[in-house]
């Protein structure tokens, strides 16, 4: 089953055929006989008490396969090392993480990424948990939990599929994944008699990654909805423009922001700084769907909101990287009459404080928050906008 998982964990890299075509030709196949070997060994009646997996050969071909067990070891830690670098970024594209310094290692191979971050710390889990565990048998406790607990949240997210995605009637999914979820917690409570005994660690990694998760994502809508609320209407600020007179300068300015309607925060800041406003303006926010790829119609939606100020929504699955400047040519397809060869780009970067008056995030998640917008990567990198057109303007706000 293991091994079902860790195939399953490439899926949006490989799609579902060549998952089924390998476990099916391949690894269940060699499981089953791995085992059933292991099981006629057990049932002729000799001891168990050391590893019985390399008595299955004669003992001439034992270095062999014990090289043959430690080069598979490294292929599976470098499938699990690969897992954690795509769900990291599943999990900055959905707004459940921070920006991360995100590398791509091949031109041709999307899935091929390096996230520092992760790398480090997986090595640092796991030399730790060596030092603590010492033999690779006091592990047990930790892997069963965290092995049954896995499959056991796969199964309660297979009826959530079926019932979100699939569309299946109530009944039906209940039995599904009902039969799933009893195997399943058959396997976990059977192996929570173990937390006390080493099984705490992998929750105790599990709460941990969770909490920043937590705090990110309740800290981004926070921000989001500040802004959101002391947004200018368009027309308004349109208008201003007119009494005011404020002069409209050659070139088009794309602003980016989270803020679905109404005017940009820093565009607002950028009038009252600069009192002045390129001729051509385009606000863009972009929207990271829960599914891995968007059609190319779907991609971008173009409203005009006055004269030369338009809106562009533009929707990426979380497994597709924005690109800001090819995302400016198919809007000028879509009727923006944009300068391409003159644009300026407008980001905001947020220094958070707290809320004073109203409701406010504790001070600790805060203090976390504020910490992890700090060490982000820039916004630059993630959209990859040319860096020598791009003006970050920061703001405090207070959450």
């Amino acid at each position: 089953m293991t091994g079902a998982e860790a195939l399953y964990a490439d899926m949006g890299h490989f799609g579902p055929r060549p998952i089924r075509l390998t476990w099916s030709a391949i690894v269940f196949p060699s499981l089953v006989l791995n085992y059933a070997g292991q099981s006629a060994i057990a049932l002729e009646g000799a001891s168990t008490a050391d590893n019985i997996f390399y008595r299955l050969c004669p003992e001439p071909l034992l270095i062999p396969l014990v090289v043959l067990a430690t080069v598979a070891t490294i292929i599976a830690s470098q499938s699990i090392v690969t897992g954690a670098f795509s769900m990291t970024r599943q999990a900055v594209q959905l707004g459940w993480l921070p920006r991360l310094w995100i590398t791509q290692t091949s031109d041709k191979g999307y899935g091929q990424i390096y996230v520092g971050v992760v790398n480090w710390s997986l090595m640092a889990v796991t030399i730790a948990l060596t030092l603590l565990f010492g033999k690779s048998d006091n592990l047990a406790a930790a892997y069963g939990i965290a092995v049954s607990l896995t499959m056991l949240m796969t199964s309660v997210l297979l009826f959530i599929a079926m019932r979100e995605i699939w569309q299946w009637n109530l009944w039906i999914s209940a039995v599904v994944a009902g039969v799933f979820l009893t195997v399943d917690a058959g396997f976990f409570l059977a192996n929570s008699l173990k937390i006390v005994s080493g099984g705490y660690v992998p929750l105790i990694l599990a709460a941990g990654v969770y909490g920043i998760m937590w705090i990110w994502h309740r800290g981004s809508v926070a921000v989001a909805q500040r802004l959101s609320s002391a947004a200018m209407p368009v027309p308004d600020l349109l208008a201003d423009l007119k009494t005011r007179r404020v002069p409209r300068v050659p070139g088009t300015a794309v602003f980016l922001t989270r803020a679905p309607s109404g005017v940009p925060p820093v565009m607002i800041w950028h009038l009252r700084q600069n009192r002045a406003l390129h001729e051509r303006v385009l606000v863009l926010t972009v929207i990271t769907e829960s599914k891995p790829r968007v059609d190319a119609k779907e991609r971008l939606s173009v409203t005009k909101d006055g004269e030369n100020f338009w809106r562009a929504a533009a929707r990426y699955g979380f497994m597709e990287r924005p690109n800001i400047p090819h995302l400016l040519e198919a809007a000028q397809q879509k009727g923006c009459a944009l300068q391409l060869d003159d644009v300026v780009y407008y980001v905001g970067h947020e220094h958070v404080v707290h809320r004073e008056r109203g409701p406010a995030l504790p001070k600790w998640q805060e203090g976390l928050f504020a910490a992890m917008i700090k060490n982000a990567s820039h916004v630059t990198d993630y959209f990859r906008l040319p860096s020598e057109r791009v003006v970050e303007i920061g703001r405090q706000i207070s959450i």
